[in-house]
């Protein structure tokens, strides 16, 4: 079907079905997203003793509410990042796929980085606003948007990018690449040209674990690079909520990371390797899920709005047909 219609076309369709399929997840596994950010942050260890205490504490603290901080953010940034991603991802692969000399295996991973690239402006920010208030920042997503513009800069909403970026690349082009292998391995020897629900979930779930298990390092550089707090944004006079929200950004940031090596170097010497794996079993857990419905979600979404888009096309072309004598 994708053959059937311009390279435009599809490269809206993708991003219109990737929009729904991230912002569905997002919702969806928000509160697994919230354990894993606060086990990697600063002081964790003091604080969790594991998935189920974080989990039992927020409840007790903060309800269920508490699972779902930064979910607005969440939600809203990854439907604007995934219809950048799977549409860049789209025309990246048609584009690399009519390069000469360029072997089919490179065009799924270099349509990745590309698409990773390009949908990272709005991804990084979404994170930092996201991640600070499953921390423990006070406030709506547009509070603390503006709280942090205002202490920080438009440079604090991409605290962390080099690290997300360093991880999302290679996660990316492992889930991304690894789903499209396994998607050709099951339609090899089949007429078909769509997956089944169940092996679009199967592929997901593996290519979303895989890449999640290789780059957790990575992912815990960028948590604690996105949750730190600096020191201008706990001014004096604060009180009620603002002072309690400084009170816990001052608890997890003990003091500042100042980049991505330093901050690999000090988490090593500080915690060992285990301070790099931390959140490694809700964040491959949480990764499994994303990919599998995300995968599932985009593909069913993709399918069904080709087929309405071909069924308009096909009706335009009838009446026109009709029209001409």
């Amino acid at each position: 079907m994708l053959t059937q219609i311009p390279l435009v076309e599809r490269t809206g369709i993708s991003a219109l079905a990737g929009g729904v399929a991230g912002g569905f997840v997002s919702a969806t596994l928000h509160p697994i997203d919230t354990v894993k950010t606060k086990l990697q942050a600063r002081g964790a260890s003091e604080v969790y003793s594991g998935p189920f205490d974080v989990v039992a504490k927020v409840l007790a603290q903060q309800g269920v509410a508490g699972l779902y901080s930064g979910v607005q953010a969440a939600i809203l940034g990854s439907i604007v990042s995934s219809s950048i991603y799977f549409g860049t991802y789209e025309m990246g692969k048609s584009i690399f796929s009519s390069v000469a000399n360029c072997p089919r295996a490179f065009v799924p991973p270099l349509a990745a980085a590309l698409g990773n690239i390009t949908s990272s402006a709005i991804l990084v920010p979404k994170e930092v606003i996201k991640q600070r208030m499953q921390a423990g920042m006070a406030g709506s997503a547009g509070e603390v948007f503006i709280r942090t513009v205002q202490t920080e800069g438009v440079g604090g909403l991409y605290a962390g990018y080099s690290a997300a970026l360093l991880r999302n690349l290679p996660s990316n082009i492992i889930s991304f690449s690894t789903f499209e292998y396994l998607k050709l391995a099951w339609l090899r020897d089949s007429e078909r040209q769509i997956l089944e629900p169940w092996e679009s979930v199967l592929s997901g779930a593996v290519a979303g674990a895989f890449s999640a298990l290789v780059t957790t390092p990575l992912d815990v550089v960028k948590t604690r690079l996105m949750t730190q707090a600096r020191q201008t944004a706990l001014n004096a006079g604060m009180s009620g909520l603002k002072a309690e929200a400084a009170a816990r950004t001052e608890v997890i940031a003990a003091f500042t990371y100042k980049g991505v090596a330093s901050t690999l170097q000090r988490i090593w010497v500080e915690e060992g390797a285990q301070g790099l794996t931390k959140g490694m079993g809700p964040r491959c857990f949480y990764s499994a899920c994303f990919s599998a419905l995300g995968f599932f979600t985009f593909e069913t979404t993709r399918v069904y709005l080709l087929m309405k888009h071909l069924e308009k096309k096909s009706a335009s072309e009838e009446k026109l047909d009709v029209k001409l004598p």
